[in-house]
């Protein structure tokens, strides 16, 4: 089993230095994985204030930098919302800076709060899923550094060749989400193209259900990663059920609301002891 960090760069989390610091001390721990929320924009405080937000791809530039062992990512990144040209040059860029290391997430991308509509971004699911698949397509053909040409509804691309490839090869592995309490077919048979499925909000009966459509699609899970969310203060027993359900990313969570000691805390802490895996 491998163990990451899943934090939102939210509030006090938000402070970009800390979070570059959290990430080393996290490695020398010896978590495996340091992966951040990707989101522009969260909903005012209870108290009125608006929450402080970082962005994920500048602040694991900084992990990439001081971290020589630790997967990182962005868990996960709206690709339908983003132009592919720009997430190219940003994904690539941060795979050589640390030397084959980044995963990919993506997905659908929320509007809680109105993180879409308070930016005129469309907020039916199906548009945005037709975005996704088609910003996807042109991802992968960039990452090629072959000459592409790309007509189609939402994106374009003409004669263009974007270099340099991706450290890692034939691809950047790309996990893509799952949402549990609104399980759906779609999400499903894109994540089994992909490298790995990560099901947010999920009960274990839902996962099982993720995984037979999964299973079905591939045939196998051969190379195929499953990361499922786990409580930092989760027991032993919640582990295995994790490794019963298929997964070998444990995924650890802190909620939106969480401080900074708290991040330390559980960075500082053997993943391994602290779930009962030693």
């Amino acid at each position: 089993m491998h163990f990451g960090l899943y934090l939102p760069p939210f509030g006090e989390l938000a402070r970009a230095g800390e979070l570059i610091d959290l990430a080393r001390i996290a490695e020398d721990a010896g978590w495996d994985g340091f992966f951040l929320w990707d989101h522009v924009f969260r909903p005012p405080l209870d108290s009125g204030q608006w929450p402080a937000v970082a962005d994920p791809w500048t602040v694991l530039s900084g992990v990439a930098a001081v971290t020589s062992r630790l997967r990182i990512g962005p868990m996960v990144t709206p690709l339908g919302r983003r132009r592919p040209q720009i997430v190219a040059r940003q994904s690539v860029t941060l795979d050589h800076l640390s030397h084959g290391r980044l995963t990919l997430g993506i997905g659908l991308g929320v509007n809680e709060g109105g993180e879409l509509e308070r930016f005129g971004e469309t907020t039916d699911e199906h548009a945005r899923s037709e975005r996704l698949d088609e910003a996807l397509e042109l991802l992968l053909s960039l990452w090629s550094g072959n000459i592409v040409d790309h007509e189609g509804t939402h994106f374009v691309a003409r004669g263009v060749s974007l270099l340099p490839v991706p450290v890692q090869q034939p691809r950047i592995p790309i996990w893509g989400a799952a949402v549990g309490r609104r399980p759906r077919i779609g999400p499903l048979r894109r994540a089994a193209t992909l490298d790995g499925v990560f099901p947010v909000l999920a009960t274990p009966e839902q996962i099982r259900w993720i995984m037979e459509v999964i299973r079905n699609e591939r045939g196998n899970l051969d190379g195929f990663d499953v990361a499922l969310e786990l409580s930092p203060s989760a027991p032993p027993a919640a582990l295995r059920e994790l490794l019963e359900l298929g997964a070998n990313w444990a995924m650890v969570a802190l909620g939106e609301s969480a401080s900074l000691s708290d991040a330390f805390a559980l960075a500082r802490s053997d993943p391994a002891r602290r779930f009962g895996a030693a």
